[in-house]
This record gives structure tokens, C-alpha cells and sequence, in this order.
């Protein structure tokens, strides 16, 4: 991935020096004439890059200039910004300073002054860079590099949606139909209510995919009571996986001081329930943890199954399994279908017989293994001639050594995306096996790392991010969730070439690696495993990595909430300053109550992720971040306060304050950032605060708006202003103060609520909150919201009627709560319409403390709740 960075960075320098502003700082710092001429020689060396892209497969000299050379890439950045964060001090200095005092200061204060600290700074730094470029451009003879032109490579050629949804799987129906009948028939032979069903093979054989589909199956789903599935890979922690099913089966987050009081409260939601559990990836072969794990498992009902998929056949006899029946490989004839139908579409190769005898060697080279042939597939699915398979049947990549560890079709996969989408993909190496990701959380740390630059301008970075994210996922370079479609996990295999690929440029710092401070200074990105309590000792030698970009505290188990985690002080106080020149910071989770001041001096810094700890404020100087896009602090339920530099933060693009109960004010101009495109937690306030038409500016506003203090609107002209149905809100709660006294006036709410309407073609879920109106307005029934799924009404004591929710067509949710003065309910949520909630699955009433019973609905609503999976009826009269 050599070749990735450098080029890629051209791109940008050749964008920054085209730009006046950008110029006239250059020109001022007298470094201008040197930019140009490193981007001269760039130019000269980016036309080497094709072919020592090629080369550097089999030549080890060749791959060493590359990585010399995005180390340099890496160094040209930093004074690049350098430079462009100077310009937007200067710029914004100006406009805060007073005319007078600012013309005085520049009359008093010579400019070459002002330049020198800058200049002294980079000069020698771009001279040295400069001598460095040259000399490995010298080099290009002796490793034989010519300047080639590059082989277009093309994204895709047809859509994901066309390949095969994972629904069926080819060559398995025995081996499916033989597993079904040991999940749902009568084990005999254990002598527990539970045993285990394996699936045992070779990496990449398709385990996991089996089990998937086994899972998913309807005669399983409705067969057993509860579900759960678990990625456990190299830790196999008995409290972590008993926690894990404990959450999944109770739906609650409970904290628990030892594992016996964990499996007592695990027994009882399992008692006399039927469960299904699958246990994916295990390697453990520790029989006591065995035994501690299924402790709880004995009080089940009899029938419930554990499914559990590995590599290690040593590890069941180890159970005391005895014939285990391994999942082999794909015979000839299913390789070359399961090949086709991911190459070509279909399941054979009669209507492209050209390509028949290419495609026959290149699934005899993939050995039957179904991940491999996906991958070749899609690879191949955006080529349409001989020539391109024939390439990939011929690449040097297929003898490569080491091909036990990394499965040769993966690197060829791999070799063959863009440099952008290898940069991508390497920078996924930086996170554990197993582990779950967040589409929108990973396009924003590729964002911060600077590897989005839309070539087109129309285009945001977060949306070039999305659409690259969807190419990697088509290519089968991610794969969705087992258990949640909306998050997304790699294959252990994938992981592996990830791990490969990002050699000396990312390191995933795992809990016993041991390594010094000379090895650590080439590395530019890294993550580290969250752990209980994390010591100055181990990151010491991290005072020598000056050049590290990113700093990750990642776990596999990011999607949960649970767990203490303690990071020394020290690690704050000693060596974090001395990283000047971290892009990403991430400290999710820890107990940490107070942010350092010198984060603020931390100005190359796009991304900060200070989420679920336990701090109380945000220093001052958080304003000084000049480049900072995303700021976390979802879950810190202890933050009371916002810097009032807050207004200065001009780039930010993303504010997540989720869950922050004791923060009750926004920080004076934040209505003035309008970049802002994520603002979670909107809190109205009176004359001196935050007013609701200040949303007028925030015109790139969307996703999940919570809109708080909504009884401190002082007119219903204001709630106009804030103008919510021209931004793409996805996720809208409008709640008021849950006291209902004499000054809050049923008609001002009203006029208020009518004109907080949404945009109906981006809305998917709303919850109204202790609404003071006699009415609801008649938007929040429309059926213009045609993407609305989920529907919350609670608290709104003072409502008589609902509105006719029964019209939304893709409704599947609704919860009606804490509604004191409705007292019938039916036709008026139908709208008459004998087809009203034709989508509707979950229906819940609670505490409705006055409601007498349903209207009189004619006789053809019985047809109304047909898809109704779930109704409940809670503490009602």
C-alpha cells in the first residue's frame, strides 16, 4: 500500500497550492518557492508509482523506496498543515480583534516578526524533505522504474443489490438440512437440556455463513425463545460472554461484582426457556472455562442448542466430542457456480463460454474455499474481458510465500483496489478481530485522517466515504453483523491481510506486546486495547512516537456500555503532550474526570472522541482546535458546562451530545457554525440563551435531533425560522418541561408544534414528550411520512385525541404513554381507512389512566393490524 499515501497526497498539494489563500500564507512564512519545488519532484516520482505498485510485490528494494516515500508523503502533510492552521489562526484573529487595536498592533509589529517562529520551524524541515525526494528519485534506475500509464480500475459494474443476499448458500443444502435437524430434533444422547451443535473447518470455509443462515432460518426463529449470538475469537473471557447473553436475554444493562451473582441473575432468564446461542470463532480450549460458562445453561429447557463454529477440532474432543464431521471445501462444480454467480450473475458459465476455461483455473487456485471465491468473484464482477481474467489466472500474487497464513485470492483482491480504497482498508488493522463497525463512525476517523478529498465538488467527503465503504462491502472486504444488519465485522482472514498490509505505518498495540521507543518513532497510527486498568509502564516508550498521528482505545465489545476502565494520570499529564501531532484522539469509556489543558494545544486535531467518561467540563482552550470536525462527548453524564470558545470551533462538522442529563445550556455562536452537520442535543433556553429560530443557520443539519425546552419558545415565528422541514432530520424528539402549570398556554404549544413539522421524506422515527396542546398536530399522522417507523407520544397529559397514525404507511412502532385525558381510542387513529397500519408490528399502551376502551371500528378493520407481532397494555384503567 506503499504507493497509496504519496499519491494520494499529491492530490491535495496540488489542490493547496492552487488555492490564493493558501498561496498568500506561503508567500508570507517565505516558503512558497520551496512547496513548489517539492511539488515538482512529487510530480516526477508519482509517475513511477504504477510500476513500483507492480514491482514491489516480489521486489523487497522496490517496497522499501515506497515506504520511504510515504513516510516523506506523511512528513510533507504535517508542514502542510501547519501552514493552513497558521492561515485560519491569523484569519480568525482578525475577526475577532478590533479594527483600531488590529491596525495599531501591525503598524507597531514588523510582519517578518509575526512570520519567523513558522518559518524558522519549516524551513529546515522542507529543505530536508526536499534532499530526501531527490535522492529517491536517483534511485529509480537502479530498481528499474519506468513511468507506465495506469490500468483504469473500475468500482463496480453493477449494483450490490444484484449478488446473492446470503439467504441460500451453494453447495451446503446437505450439510444445512443435516444441522437443522440436530438444532430442532430430539437429542437423545445429552444428558444436559442443552448441547452443543458444531461446525468445525478450515478458515474461510464458510462456517460462520453457515451458522448465519442456520440463525436466521424461520423454522429455528420461532422453534426457540431466546437468541443470542456472540463473537468470542481469542478471548474467551466466561465473564465477558456470560455478561454478553445476560444483556441480549434480559434487555437490561446491570452491573454485577463477580461471576457468581452474574450466572445467579443468567439462571433465572434462562429457567425452563428454550434458548439458542451461538458461540462464533472460538479457540479456547481450557476445559474448566467450558464448564464455568454453561453453569447458568442447566436450568434451561431441554432442546436448547449451542451452535459453536471453529477451527480447532482439538478444542471438541477436548468436550468430548468423538466423530466430528468437518466442513470441507466446495467441490469443483459448487466452486465454480458459487464463482460465477459473484463474478458473473448467474450460476454458470453457458451464455460466457469465453471465460469459462479462465474462470475454471482460477477456482481450482482458490481451493473450494467460498470466501476466497467471493472475493475473486466480486473482484472480477467489474471486468468485463478476457484480458482481466486472464491477469488475474496469471498473477505472481498466487506463489507468493506465507500463502498458509493469508489466502493468496485475498491479496490478489486487495492488490487490485484503488490506492485510496488500500489506504482505507489498511487503516482497519488498527482494530481487533471480531470487532463491530459503525459505518458512520469509521467514515468520520477516515475523514479525520485526511483520506477523503472528493474530486468533485458537490460531493462531501462523508458521502465519498459512504460510497467507498460500500465498494469495500460489495468486494466482501467487510461482511454485516450476524446479529445486527446495521453494524459490520471482517472475516478473521481479512483482519490478517489488513494486519499484513499496514506494516510500519499502523500498529495494533495488543496488551503483552513488548517494544521500544526506536521502533515505535516510524509509526503514524495506532490503537490499543481498552483494559480494566491501563499503566504509564506500557505506553512509556511512546514518548519517542513524535510522529503519530492517531491514538485508538478500542474493544471488541463497542456496542455495549458495561465496564470500568482507568487509565493512568500520568499517561495524560506526561505523554500525550508530547504527540503534537495527533489528528485522532479517542478516550471512550475511561474514567477520567477532567480533559487536560493542553489538548487544546493539540492544533492538527480533526477528531475527539471523549465519550462515556466522567468529566465535568471541557477546558477553555478547546476553542484553539482549528481543524476539529467531530467532537464526542456522548454518555458523560457529569458534563455540566461548554467552553465559551465553542463559536470559534469554525470546521466542525459533527457535536454528539447525547445523553449529557446535567448539561443544561449550548455555548453562546454555536448557531453561527454553519458547517455543523450533527448537533444531537438541542436545549431551548430563555432571552439570554439559545433561541430556536438560531437553527435558521444551521442549514447542513441532520440524523438524530433531540429539541429540548421547547415550553421556552417565545413565539410560534420562531419555530418557523428554525426551518425543520428543509433539513434531512432522521431522528426527531421535540419534548417539553414535564410540569404542567397555569403559565404554559395549550394554544401557544399548539401553534408551536405546527410549525416544528419535519422533513417527511427523511423522518424515521419522532417522540413527542409532555406536549402541553389540547391537540396534536395533524403532521405528526400525515401520510406524506412515508418513511416514519417508529412513533413515541408520552406525557402529554393534556391531549384528548391521537392522530391518525393508522395512515403512516411504514409504521411499525408505536407507544402511546401518559395520556390523562384520552379516554376512547380506535376509528380516529385509522383515519376510516380499513387498510391503516398495514405495517405496524409493536403496539403498546401504558398508563393511560382515563381510557375506557375502543371506539366501534366497522367490519372490515379487522384487517388493520395484520403484520401486529407484539401488544401491550400497561398500568391502564
Amino acid at each position: 500500500m506503499a504507493e497509496t499515501l504519496a499519491n494520494e497526497l499529491l492530490k491535495v498539494l496540488v489542490k493547496k497550492l492552487t488555492d490564493e489563500a493558501f498561496k498568500r500564507v506561503a508567500r508570507a512564512h517565505g516558503i512558497y518557492n520551496e512547496l513548489k519545488e517539492l511539488k515538482k519532484t512529487l510530480s516526477r516520482i508519482q509517475d513511477l508509482l504504477q510500476d513500483a505498485s507492480q514491482k514491489e510485490v516480489t521486489h523487497k528494494s522496490v517496497k522499501e523506496w515506497l515506504n520511504a516515500l510515504q513516510h516523506l508523503a506523511y512528513d510533507i502533510d504535517d508542514v502542510l498543515d501547519d501552514v493552513a492552521t497558521e492561515a485560519m489562526r491569523r484569519e480568525l484573529t482578525l475577526q475577532q480583534e478590533p479594527a483600531a487595536s488590529t491596525s495599531m498592533v501591525r503598524k507597531l509589529i514588523p510582519s517578518c516578526c509575526t512570520n519567523f517562529s513558522l518559518t524558522h520551524r519549516l524551513s529546515p524541515k522542507l529543505d530536508s524533505i526536499n534532499r530526501d525526494l531527490e535522492n529517491l528519485e536517483k534511485r529509480k534506475t537502479d530498481l528499474g522504474l519506468l513511468k507506465i500509464d495506469e490500468k483504469p480500475k473500475y468500482t463496480s459494474r453493477r449494483n450490490e443489490t444484484s449478488l446473492p443476499d446470503g439467504s441460500s448458500v451453494i453447495g451446503r443444502e446437505v450439510e444445512k438440512e443435516k444441522l437443522l435437524n440436530k438444532l430442532l430434533g430430539d437429542d437423545g444422547s445429552s444428558k444436559e437440556n442443552f448441547s452443543i451443535v458444531p461446525i468445525v473447518g478450515m478458515g474461510g470455509v464458510g462456517k460462520t455463513t453457515l451458522a448465519r443462515i442456520l440463525y436466521n432460518h424461520t423454522k429455528v426463529q420461532s422453534h426457540f425463545e431466546l437468541h443470542v449470538w456472540i463473537c468470542v475469537s481469542d478471548d474467551f473471557d466466561v465473564f465477558k460472554i456470560s455478561k454478553t447473553m445476560f444483556q441480549d436475554v434480559s434487555n437490561e444493562n446491570k452491573n454485577f461484582e463477580n461471576l457468581n451473582q452474574l450466572h445467579m441473575a443468567l439462571t433465572n432468564q434462562l429457567k425452563n426457556k428454550r434458548f439458542l446461542l451461538v458461540l462464533d470463532d472460538v479457540w479456547h480450549e481450557n476445559e474448566n472455562d467450558w464448564e464455568n460458562l454453561v453453569r447458568p445453561f442447566h436450568s434451561c429447557a431441554p432442546g436448547s442448542r449451542i451452535i459453536m463454529t471453529t477451527r480447532k477440532e482439538e478444542l471438541l474432543k477436548n468436550l468430548h466430542f468423538g466423530h466430528l464431521d468437518s466442513l470441507k471445501s466446495l467441490s469443483h462444480e459448487d466452486a465454480l457456480s458459487l464463482f460465477a454467480l459473484h463474478a458473473l450473475g448467474v450460476e454458470n458459465f453457458n451464455s460466457h463460454t469465453t471465460l469459462k476455461p479462465h474462470g475454471e483455473g482460477i477456482v481450482k487456485k482458490c481451493a473450494g474455499l467460498p470466501l476466497a471465491l467471493k472475493a475473486i468473484g466480486r473482484l472480477l464482477g467489474t471486468r468485463t474481458n478476457v484480458e482481466d481474467w486472464e491477469d488475474v489466472l496469471n498473477s505472481e500474487i498466487w506463489n507468493l510465500e506465507n500463502s498458509d497464513k493469508i489466502v493468496p485470492a485475498l491479496r490478489l483482491s486487495y492488490h487490485d483496489l484503488s490506492a485510496d480504497l488500500k489506504q482505507l482498508f489498511a487503516y482497519c488493522s488498527l482494530f481487533p478481530k471480531d470487532y463491530l463497525f459503525d459505518k458512520e463512525e469509521l467514515v468520520l476517523l477516515w475523514m479525520a485522517e485526511g483520506f477523503l478529498s472528493p474530486s468533485n465538488a458537490t460531493k462531501s467527503p462523508e458521502r465519498l466515504g459512504q460510497e467507498y465503504f460500500e465498494i469495500l462491502l460489495s468486494r466482501s472486504f467487510f461482511q454485516h453483523a450476524p446479529n445486527d444488519e446495521s453494524l459490520f465485522i471482517m472475516h478473521d482472514l481479512m483482519n490478517d491481510l489488513a494486519m499484513l498490509v499496514a506494516e510500519e505505518f499502523f500498529l495494533r498495540f495488543d496488551n503483552h506486546m513488548k517494544i521500544g521507543t526506536d521502533d515505535l518513532a516510524k509509526y503514524r497510527h495506532m490503537s490499543f486495547s481498552r483494559e480494566k486498568y491501563v499503566g504509564y509502564h506500557k505506553f512509556e516508550a511512546f514518548k519517542g512516537a513524535k510522529s503519530l498521528r492517531t491514538l485508538l482505545a478500542v474493544s471488541i465489545d463497542v456496542d455495549q456500555i458495561w465496564g470500568n476502565f482507568f487509565l493512568s494520570s500520568k499517561i495524560l499529564v506526561d505523554l500525550l503532550p508530547s504527540l503534537t501531532l495527533l489528528r485522532v484522539l479517542s478516550l471512550s469509556r475511561f474514567r477520567i474526570t477532567e480533559v487536560p489543558e493542553f489538548i487544546g494545544g493539540l492544533k492538527h486535531l480533526r477528531y475527539l472522541n471523549l465519550s462515556r467518561t466522567r468529566i465535568k467540563a471541557l477546558p477553555e482552550n478547546i476553542g484553539n482546535l482549528y481543524n476539529l470536525q467531530t467532537l464526542i462527548v456522548f454518555g458523560c453524564k457529569s458534563l455540566t458546562k461548554l467552553p465559551e470558545s465553542f463559536s470559534k470551533l469554525k470546521k466542525l462538522l459533527h457535536f454528539d451530545t447525547r445523553d449529557t442529563p446535567l448539561l443544561e445550556k449550548l455555548p453562546l455562536g454555536i448557531g453561527e457554525l454553519g458547517s455543523l452537520q450533527t448537533l444531537t442535543r438541542i436545549i431551548i433556553e430563555g432571552d439570554d440563551g439559545f433561541a430556536i429560530n438560531e437553527l435558521k443557520g444551521l442549514t447542513n443539519l441532520h440524523g438524530k435531533v433531540s429539541l429540548e425546552g421547547l415550553h421556552k419558545v417565545q413565539s410560534a415565528k420562531h419555530a418557523r425560522e428554525a426551518n425543520l422541514s428543509l433539513k434531512k432530520i432522521t431522528g426527531l424528539k421535540l419534548q417539553w418541561v414535564d410540569v404542567f402549570d397555569g403559565s404554559r398556554m395549550d394554544t401557544h404549544e399548539e401553534e408551536v408544534l405546527n410549525e416544528l413539522k419535519p422533513n417527511s421524506h427523511t423522518l424515521k422515527t419522532l417522540s413527542v414528550v409532555s406536549y402541553g396542546g389540547t391537540q396534536i398536530s395533524n403532521w405528526v399522522g400525515d401520510c406524506s411520512f412515508h418513511e416514519l417507523v417508529n412513533v413515541s407520544i408520552r406525557g402529554c397529559k393534556r391531549c384528548t385525541s391521537l392522530p391518525p397514525f393508522g395512515l403512516l404507511p411504514s409504521l411499525k412502532r408505536l407507544q402511546i404513554q401518559g395520556m390523562d385525558e384520552v379516554k376512547i381510542i380506535g376509528l380516529e387513529l385509522t383515519g376510516n381507512d380499513v387498510n391503516a397500519f398495514r405495517s405496524l408490528e409493536v403496539l403498546i399502551f401504558q398508563d393511560m389512566s382515563v381510557w375506557e376502551g375502543w371506539s366501534t371500528i366497522n367490519e372490515g378493520s379487522a384487517a388493520v393490524f395484520t403484520c401486529l407481532k407484539e401488544l401491550s397494555i400497561i398500568s391502564c384503567s
